[in-house]
């Protein structure tokens, strides 16, 4: 049983505790073998083994060849790089202007979308998802012009955990030779990634959503996709990520993505226990909420709700203070007065959407502390109803 006195930590979809098997494989490129990956000498010669290493592993459990995996600071980086560097390519070769973005992307994706429509004269246009954030291939395909430079579409959403038909859509896009960007972080813990089967062919990933470190991400760019690189300095990364290598991190990355990748399957059965035991208890045990997102195409992992006459953050705080950690949806979110554009986009009202509800469970997460969770939640459910009427 867990001890009631200990936070609770339902926030997995947020960031995740390190795997001690990771932080052991990290160790020795702190202390012993430090060297920068570019130099010459012994020491120098072996990060650069330890990082070639790491990315041979990485990419065999992608099914990429080593060559088409970039290594970053993170998911918003890798994403960066492929929405912008794919736009700016084709326009320089092509001329292509038109990008299209699903509106249920993370902020990394949605808010660098807007910036190049803004700034540097792309036209940007919006694919619709359905009321369960599920982005549809008919929807793609209507709007696929000749002039489209890229495609970029999430894999499972981070607010409501909705999984997309990726797969059907990347065959759309490549059939009229148009790159498929998917965002793929909070994906990587809990689906397999296989790119081939997937098509797609730039795909963002985020070492600390899969119990990796932060601060580290990997970007799989297919053999042929023409990037500019929106970072210049020296040729590493094949040209495309100037900066010395974060090796440590990277070796970290690594072994995390073999780690979940091996046990997915294990772990999704034990998540979806977890998950269905969030959602059954919510729906039956607090009135006037309702689940979002799709109920069966979803994150195992993930359960999201909407609670009418609620302030999201004022039940964020409360669980807080009952010692329960969650989200609001998508952490870069919490603190925000206004509704999720998400969730707007998904078509629910304001007054619904400022009341939303992440819980995302994970590898430590036991059934008692579900329980213990869905014993506290309805009461905090109805103090902050009242403290919205008072």
């Amino acid at each position: 049983m867990s001890d009631p006195k200990t936070p609770i930590y339902l926030d997995y979809g947020a960031t995740t505790p390190m795997d001690e098997r990771v932080w052991q494989v990290m160790q020795p490129f702190f202390s012993q073998d430090f060297g920068n990956p570019s130099s010459v000498h012994a020491f120098g010669q072996r990060a650069e083994a330890g990082l070639e290493a790491a990315r041979r592993d990485m990419a065999a459990q992608l099914n990429a060849e080593p060559g088409e995996l970039i290594f970053t600071s993170g998911g918003t980086e890798s994403d960066n790089l492929a929405l912008r560097g794919a736009a700016f390519a084709a326009r320089a070769a092509r001329g292509a202007n038109h990008i299209l973005v699903s509106n249920v992307e993370h902020a990394a994706v949605a808010r660098n979308a807007v910036q190049l429509a803004d700034s540097h004269g792309f036209e940007l246009e919006l694919i619709p998802a359905d009321q369960q954030g599920q982005v549809q291939p008919e929807e793609v395909a209507a709007r696929l012009r000749e002039d489209t430079a890229v495609v970029s579409v999430v894999m499972a959403n981070n607010e409501v955990g909705t999984i997309n038909p990726i797969t059907e859509i990347a065959a759309l896009c490549r059939a009229r030779y148009i790159p498929l960007h998917t965002d793929a972080v909070q994906a990587g813990a809990y689906l397999p990634i296989n790119v081939q089967s997937l098509g797609v062919d730039l795909l963002s990933l985020g070492a600390h959503k899969f119990y990796g470190p932060k601060g580290i991400g990997a970007l799989y760019v297919s053999e042929g996709i023409k990037l500019l690189p929106t970072q210049a300095g020296g040729s590493h990364e094949e040209g495309l990520r100037a900066g010395t290598p974060n090796v440590p991190y990277i070796v970290g990355m690594a072994q995390a993505f073999s780690l979940v990748q091996g046990e997915t399957e294990a772990r999704a059965t034990t998540l979806r226990s977890l998950r269905d035991q969030v959602i059954n208890g919510v729906l039956k045990s607090v009135p006037d909420a309702q689940l979002t997102g799709h109920p069966e195409q979803r994150l195992p992992n993930h359960a999201s709700f909407l609670f009418q006459g609620v302030d999201g953050n004022a039940l964020l705080m409360l669980l807080d203070g009952a010692g329960f950690a969650c989200s609001s949806g998508s952490a870069c979110k919490t603190g925000d007065p206004e509704p999720s554009e998400i969730l707007t986009a998904m078509g629910f009202t304001r007054e619904w959407a400022l009341g939303s509800l992440r819980v995302t469970v994970g590898i430590h997460t036991q059934p008692d502390e579900i329980e213990a969770f869905l014993t506290a939640l309805p009461a905090l459910v109805e103090k902050s109803r009242a403290l919205e009427t008072a």
